[in-house]
Order: structure tokens, then sequence, then C-alpha cells
């Protein structure tokens, strides 16, 4: 009995996580590895805190309680809590167990001094470190003071603190046990804590040490400002000493006290360059074993280091995964497509196969290569200024990474790559004329290609749906490479470009194709937005049928419609609204993101709001007014540049441009429309065979292929054999960790993340700057929304987000502007917000936390910047 209590550490290694947790597991790896000295010691298991619960009851009443209790509630947590870690400290250690950690003490000396750390199977993981949730103790002297800590160890499982990380990562507290450490007490000279990768930049080249006198508790817990090391490349490359004034250390009868350092020491370093370049030396050797960098935990003792803990740095952005050691650069797709949220392997590989370009995952997002077209000066100045076009802050991040060097070597103009297009586009489109026909017949051939896709694929299934996928694919690909349909989306941009660059220079005005394309044609994304107001308008007669939708509870409320007064007609344009749009939803290039066709319910709460807030026949009302007024600041920018100098020329070229801008921007909108389209189809022949596989018994349930990438699906569809549910377990668990990672705009095979920043003197002090993507001002109240289906919107209200894609649109009929972290001047939430008159920023880095909800802002879209009111 006595080895299922207690395991000495070099029996342990990661295997064991779950009998002797996180912490202990890693001590034992450490301890394996050569050249690295862990102090000696012993764990008490997992089963002897199993058996601790088991003893008390109490215990499993007070969890079920603890589950129940409203995550925000932080009193009734608090209280809960501490019953459970009152009831645990005062339970016995029964007396096999308490002899088992005797015997064990005594093999090293009973009255010796100790460490007793906490151990919890939830802690020191890839995803969640748990530092400094749970609780250790130093110096403890003999085997009654041992097994005091230890039964204080297993409480602070349910630490308040640790119960809050819980809650937030989605974990379940009967799935976690606590295991306790105890290791000879090591009394060091110094102590610190070592990074193998940058922790603020994500530099997996350079390792920071911090380092003080004494127990490293001083500097984890704040007591003290450590010194600071920076080495990179065998080289201490910066160092910060620290005035030491006080440290912690272990006091002769048990515990640890803090002391005065002398002054002569204090200025003195804690660590020399020699010892510091020892020190990561042996970090990336640790780093080396554990395969990613490392939060290392050390002591410097008379004879050298001692490593008390090593962790995963879990904040790290990861680096996408290539087969040499060659410095590359790398640039967001999320930001570009307005989607910054990680994806599932499904998605994000159905997104890489359909792609006009190579693309490479990290973090559950997407990143495109540009190392070789940043290095030669034409192709380097292409990519910045389109880049920098889409988002400035892109092109900052991209010039800071060139300005410091090493990452883009200097190529001939003529070698391979030093031309092509910026990320996810082609090269430069021959001019177009302004002919509406040629909109007209790029839709009906998009059209056409779904009817083919959506009629042809319907005959498919097992292998040779996959083989006709990867046929789809490639017309998926050529439609979006279609020659005249980018010379029809560079045509609008430019003109666009054109128009404002040139009115600003003539007639001092700002952003004047801001008004020029409100309620342009051909605009798939803002005759969505109207169209639900139709809907409305449909229902708001009907006072059963609201009712009826106010109390909708689930998703088949379609077909209750059918038995109301009105209701059959109220599905019916419910219906032809899903027909056309349906397959659109927030992140919706993840294919395995739900579509409103899926939950239509996701609309009923706009729906709802457009009938208490508008009147019937807004939508024609308000395209009308938009066509106007474009109508109007046209005949007027066109008198006034009749009356300037060579007025007749400049009005010639400027109706030309107005003509093309009208004609063709509305169409920018289309290719994304056409694609997600596409992707619906897709979607429902793979689910098909995800519920065949379930019926087979390959699969537990037919959304666990979203956590499949397309070429392992196409694997199990092949050889029949059962899906692992580990690896699903796995996946689902790592997606859910790359939500709390913040993708960078720009990311370096390094690991340096680079979110970029504005090199504005024109913005007043205290305001925000951003990109002006639509011209005006508006003041109002400020309605941060990190989720659409949270929205709370009323008339006037500024919506203030993280970032848009045309699955917000809907909204943006009843607010007067609109602020995003992510965006330029292109991307869908400015393109609307233009066709719709709203004035907007976007680009406002840290937006949703340094705007509170409900807060007074004004909007400046003509200058680019907001300033949050009194």
């Amino acid at each position: 009995m006595n080895e299922q209590y207690v395991w000495d550490l070099h029996q342990v290694d990661e295997s064991q996580t779950a009998a002797v947790g996180g912490k202990a597991a890693h001590l034992g790896t450490l301890s394996r590895i050569e050249g690295v000295r862990v102090p000696a010691g012993f764990c008490v298991t997992t089963a002897a805190f199993r058996r601790i619960v088991a003893q008390s009851p109490r215990v499993g009443d007070m969890l079920d309680r603890l589950s129940q209790v409203d995550p925000d509630d932080r009193g009734a947590i608090g209280v809960l809590s501490a019953r459970i870690r009152r009831t645990i400290e005062k339970t016995a250690v029964p007396d096999d167990i308490a002899a088992a950690v005797t015997r064990a003490l005594a093999r090293s000396g009973e009255h010796a001094a100790y460490a007793v750390r906490s151990s919890a199977t939830a802690e020191d993981l890839p995803t969640a470190s748990f530092a400094g949730q749970h609780d250790s103790y130093l110096n403890v002297v003999g085997p009654a003071a041992v097994l005091r800590h230890i039964s204080r160890c297993w409480a602070s499982l349910f630490t308040e603190r640790a119960v809050a990380y819980r809650r937030r990562g989605g974990i379940d507290h009967r799935t976690v046990d606590m295991a306790v450490v105890v290791q000879q007490m090591a009394f060091p000279h110094a102590s610190g804590v070592l990074f193998t990768a940058d922790p603020v930049t994500g530099n997996r080249k350079v390792a920071t040490i911090d380092a003080g006198f004494g127990l490293g508790e001083a500097l984890v817990s704040g007591l003290v400002n450590p010194d600071v090391l920076t080495v990179r490349d065998g080289k201490v490359v910066a160092r910060k000493t620290a005035a030491k004034q006080r440290a912690l250390t272990a006091s002769p009868a048990g515990g640890t006290h803090e002391v005065a350092v002398p002054s002569r020491q204090q200025e003195q370093p804690a660590l020399t360059d020699a010892q510091a370049l020892q020190l990561v030396e042996l970090g990336r050797r640790i780093e080396a074993h554990f395969g990613r960098p490392q939060d290392i935990e050390w002591c410097l003792v008379d004879d050298g280091f001692r490593i008390v803990q090593s962790r995963p740095i879990t904040t790290l952005f990861p680096v996408p995964q290539r087969g040499d050691r060659d410095d590359r650069v790398y640039v967001s797709v999320g930001h570009a497509q307005m989607m910054t949220d990680p994806m599932k392997p499904l998605g994000y590989s159905m997104w890489q196969l359909t792609a006009m370009v190579p693309m490479h995952e990290a973090g559950g997002r997407l990143f495109v290569d540009v190392t070789q077209r940043l290095a030669s000066p034409a192709s380097r100045a292409v990519l910045l200024d389109a880049l920098g076009k889409g988002d400035p802050l892109v092109r900052d991040a991209l010039e800071t990474v060139l300005d410091r060097g090493g990452f883009a070597p200097p190529l001939p103009p003529s070698a391979p790559g030093a031309g092509g297009p910026p990320p996810g586009g082609g090269g430069a489109p021959d001019p177009v004329e302004t002919d509406p026909a040629l909109v007209t017949g790029l839709i009906e051939r998009s059209r056409a290609s779904l009817a083919a896709l959506e009629r042809d694929i319907r005959t498919k299934s097992g292998p040779a749906l996959f083989d006709f996928l990867l046929e789809a694919f490639e017309e998926h690909k050529r439609l979006l490479a279609d020659p005249l349909s980018m010379q029809v989306v560079t045509a609008g941009m430019e003109a666009t470009w054109w128009l404002n660059d040139r009115l600003e220079e003539w007639l001092g005005e700002k952003n004047a194709a801001d008004t020029l394309t409100l309620s342009a044609p051909d605009n798939i994304t803002s005759e969505m937005g109207l169209a639900l107001l139709d809907v409305a308008d449909v229902i708001r007669p009907l006072p059963e049928v609201l009712a009826f939708l106010h109390e909708v509870q689930d998703e088949g409320f379609l077909d209750g419609l059918a038995k109301l007064p009105g209701g059959p007609e109220a599905r019916d344009a419910i219906e032809s609204y899903l027909d056309r749009y349906g397959m659109r939803c927030v992140g919706e290039i993840d294919i395995t993101r739900p579509r409103w066709r899926e939950r239509p319910g996701t609309l009923l709460p706009v729906i709802l709001d457009h009938v208490r807030t508008f009147e019937p026949g807004a939508a024609e009302r308000r395209f009308e007014l938009g066509r106007q007024k474009a109508h109007r600041k046209a005949q007027d920018v066109l008198t006034r540049l009749r009356a300037l100098p060579d007025g007749d020329r400049k009005a010639e070229e400027t109706q030309r441009m107005i003509d093309q801008v009208r004609t063709f921007i509305g169409y920018r909108e289309y290719p994304k429309y056409a694609i997600v389209s596409r992707y619906f189809v897709y979607k429902q022949a793979l689910l098909q065979e995800a519920e065949r596989l379930v019926r087979a018994g390959v699969l537990a349930d037919r959304e666990d292929v979203f956590h499949l990438t397309f070429q392992e699906f196409h694997d199990v569809v092949r050889s029949g054999r059962p899906v692992d549910p580990r690896l699903v377990r796995q996946r689902r668990e790592a997606f859910r960790a790359h939500h709390a990672l913040t993708p960078p705009r720009v990311l370096t095979s390094d690991g340096e993340a680079l979110t970029g920043s504005y090199r504005r003197e024109d913005v007043p002090a205290g305001a925000l700057a951003g990109v002006a993507v639509s011209a005006g001002t508006v003041e109002g109240r400020a309605r941060v929304v990190l989720d659409v289906a949270d929205a709370e919107l009323e008339p006037g209200d500024i919506l203030v987000t993280a970032f848009t894609d045309p699955s917000w649109s809907p909204l943006f009929v009843r607010i007067a502007g609109l602020v995003t972290e992510v965006g330029g001047l292109m991307t869908h939430g400015a393109v609307i917000a233009r066709e719709y008159g709203l004035p907007a920023v976007v680009g406002v880095e840290r937006a949703t936390r340094l705007i509170r909800d409900g807060q007074r802002i004004r909007v400046h879209g003509t200058d680019g910047y907001v300033e949050i009111l009194p």
C-alpha cells in the first residue's frame, strides 16, 4: 500500500501526471536530464488526496454547490471555497498515509528541512500553468509539521484564486486532484526565475533572468526588485542591477523571515555574467527536452544551480512549424479577414486548401510567409503599400522588423519570389472599362458555378466525396483568381483612393469618397442588412407571431410559425432571407462555425429590435436617402472643381472616377459572399459524411470531425478506422487554450509577436488613434460588444468591438458610429459603414478595453481618432 501513496521523485515522469500532478511530473523528468540537479524528495500521490475527500462527504456536497454558483458571485465562491479548505485541513491524515510519509522522511533525515509544495493534476500544463494558484511552504521541519503542511497543500486546491482560474479555463473542479511534493530544502545565495524566451516580445532566441539574494519567493511575491539580465547568442546583452534592500531567508526553527541586505551588498549583482550564461545553457537543455520554452525557478547554492520548478510559458504565441531553421516573417490572415478568433483544425485546413497563397497555422490562426516578398526593394514596396492600405499597423510592424535587419536579406530583383502579389491576392490587374454589365456577368458566373457545385455534390459520399471536393477546391481558387473579378475589385478600390487623394488636394476635403459611395449598387453585404428590415416589416403587423417569437427557446421555431395567424407569411419571409443569406455567420471563414441557416434563432433578437425601432419601409427609404446624398455630393464636387484653374479637365477626370467607384465598389463584397456560399455546401456534405461515420461506430459525435484536419477526415473515411477520442479531446483543449492568446499582426520565426503602432502627431492628447475609414463625426453612448449575440443596441449608440465581419451588418442599420480594434480602409466593416453613412474608425488598439461600455465617446471618422468624453 505504501507505494500507492508515496513515490520517490526519481520514480515519476510526465506519463504519471494523473498520479503525481504537473509539478511533480516535471520535477521527476527534470531529475533525469543530464546536468540538471533537482533537490531530492518524494511525492504524496493524488490517491491520498482522493481518500481524504472521500472521508468527508461534506466536501462533495460543497463541490456540487460550487459548480452551480454564478461565476461572477465572488462572495459565494469565497465562502464555499473557504469551507472546503477548512474541512480538508481538519480531516485527519490516515495512519497508513502518515506512516508512508514518515518512512520517506526518515530516508532523508526526519529533522531535516523540507519544502512542501502543491502539485495539482491541472498544473504546469502546456495550456494552463496555474502559476501561483496553489500553496507551497518552505523550511518545514519535522514529520508532524510536514504532515500538517501536506494537508494545507491539499486544501489549497480550493483557494479562491485557484477556483476562479479553473472556472475561467472551463475546468471542472471534480476533474482536478492534488498531489504534494516534499523536497529537501535548498538554502541558496541567490535565486530567481529564468525564461528561455522573452515573455514580453515572445522572442525564442532571447532568454531573460530575474535574480535576487536569498529565497526566490521574495521575487515571486514582489517583495524585492530583481536584477534583470537579457541573454542572446551566448552573451549577456543587457543587465539592470537593482538595489536589493531585502531578502527572504530560512529561520532556524522553521519557516522563513525577511532580512535586511547589508548596504555594501545591495548594489552587487546576484549573478555574474558567467553564472548567467551557465544558467541559460542549463535552461536551453531543459527547453530542448520539453520541446517548448520554459519558465524555470532556480537556486544558486555553494556547488552550483538547483532547479526547483519548470513549467511551459503558456502566454507565448506559437510559431508556425517549418522544416527548416531559416528566418521567416509572417503576416496574420485573420486581421485581413476580420476574424482573429482561433479556428478549429477542419476550419483552418479548409481555408489553407482553398486559399490563393500558402498559409501556415499557429495558435489556431493562419499566417502568410512574406519573407521572400520583403527581400527586394520592388516587391517590398508593393507589399508594404498593399498591406498598409489594408491595415497601417501591419505595415508599421513589418517596418519595425525591416529596420532591425536580419530577417529579409536583399535578393536580386530577378530572384524567385522577388515579386508577386500581396497575401491573399493576385498580381496587379489591367485597367477595366466602367461597364455595369461586367459586375452582372461576374455575379451570374459565380451563381452558375455554385449551382453546379450543389447539383454535383449530391451524389458523392465516402472517399469519392473527398476526391470531388479536392477538384471543387480548384474551381474555388479559379473563381478567386478570375482576372476580371480582380480587375473589378481593384478598379473600385483605386477609384476610392484616387477620389480621396485628388479631392483633398484640389478642394481640401478629406475622405470625400465616403459620401460618393453611399448606397452603391450590387453590395451584397449592405443589401443583407437592409433586407432584414424588410423581414421586420412582414412581422410587425402580426401580434400572435410577435408574441410567439419573443418566447422562442429552440431552433425549430420556423415549423411552429405555420400554426399561427399570419405565421406562414412570417415564416416565408425568414426562409427567403435564409435562402439568400443563411450561409453567413460570425467568423464565417471557419467552416465549423454554425451558420444562420443552422441556427436561425440567432437572427431573432435583431429582427425583433428592428420591429420595435423602425417604421415600415425603412430599408427602401434608407437606401434612397443614401443614393440622393451621393448624387448631391457628386454635383457639388463637380461644380466646385469647374470653378478651379483647369477645372473642366479635373471635373471630367473626377466624373469618370465617380462612375467607376459607383459601378464597381459594391462588387468588393461579392467574392467573400461567393466563398462562404460554397463553404456552406462543402460543410453540409461533410456533416452528412460525419453522420455516416457515427452510424458506423467510427466517430462518437459528428462535430468531432471539426477537430480533425481535412486530410485527417479524409484518411478516416478511406481507412474506416475509429477516431481516437484522446486526439479529439486534446484538440478541443488546445482550441480552448488558443482563445487566451492574442494573435499578432506580424510574427517572426524567432517567435517575436508585433502588433504595430501609429506614428501620428495629429491626434489630441488622450484620444485613441486609428484608421479613418468613413467620414463624419458623431457623439454618443459606446456599447462595447464582444459577441454579436450579446448586442443590445439603441438607435444612436456607437458600436465598439474587436472586429466585424459581414454577419454584423444587420446591426449597422441602427447604430450611429463604429469603432473596431482590427481593420483597414477596405475591410468589410469599413465598406458597410461607408455604405450606411456611419462615421467609423478602425484599427484602434485595445479599444474594447480602453473604452468602457456606456461611456460617451466622439468618433472622428474623417481624421481617424476617438475621444473619450467626460
